[in-house]
């Protein structure tokens, strides 16, 4: 009885991952908008009935491509980490997050480019969304026990934005000083702007190819921040 909803259980996964394979073949073809049950349950031979006792609705499809998408590039970012050496660390974290997005370049538009009519995104999704800058915020924090993090001291925290960074930022890295913080976060939204200009074509004719750039520019951002 336990080996039968063991094979049933399997087959349900693996349904299932072939369900969302479908879906990012769509998202690489029609795009995240045009996204349809209707045309994966077509594409694996499916009736839509059936279908829909997986993911009864495409935001439910979507939710599960979106967290799919976050853990990927947090496990990429994760397996950059460790060492001694913080600063190769810092730049080697900017470097699996560029190499992810450009080698799932669909996906990356799924969870960082424009936003999807119609759609929120649930509560599920925040963990796998912060992956990435919880890396950046834990590596600061050994630097910091380490000695090797200089807190910025040329520009205050606004009094609104502390106000933010306390309900928000404050439990995830508590030890870290408030204008550490700031520059986490702007560090955290310059690495993906610059990861969209380099996806989306706005770097083309300036900083085109961008790898000097962006290494360049990721030591940049780990000074800024204090990373001594």
């Amino acid at each position: 009885m336990n080996a039968g909803r063991t094979a049933r259980e399997r087959a349900r996964a693996e349904l299932t991952e072939e369900i969302k394979g479908a879906a990012r073949r769509q998202l690489a073809t029609v795009g995240a908008e045009a996204l349809s049950l209707r045309a994966v349950s077509r594409e694996l031979g499916m009736v839509s009935s059936a279908l829909y006792r997986y993911f009864p609705s495409r935001d439910e499809l979507l939710t599960a491509l979106i967290i799919d998408a976050y853990d990927a590039l947090g496990s990429a970012a994760e397996r950059a980490a460790g060492g001694d050496d913080l600063l190769a660390e810092w730049v080697a974290i900017y470097a699996a997050v560029r190499d992810w997005a450009r080698a799932h370049p669909q996906e990356y538009a799924l969870i960082y480019g424009s936003p999807i009519s119609g759609y929120k995104a649930p509560q599920t999704t925040v963990e796998p969304a912060i992956r990435v800058p919880l890396l950046l915020l834990g590596l600061l924090q050994r630097a910091q026990v380490g000695g090797r993090l200089a807190v910025p001291t040329d520009a205050p925290v606004p009094t609104g934005l502390l106000a933010q960074q306390t309900e928000v930022l404050v439990p995830l890295a508590p030890d870290l000083p408030p204008a550490v913080l700031m520059r986490t976060v702007i560090v955290w939204t310059q690495l993906f702007g610059m990861i969209s200009f380099e996806l989306f074509g706005q770097l083309v004719g300036s900083m085109d190819p961008a790898d000097e750039f962006f290494e360049s520019t990721s030591r940049q951002m780990a000074a800024f921040v204090g990373l001594t």
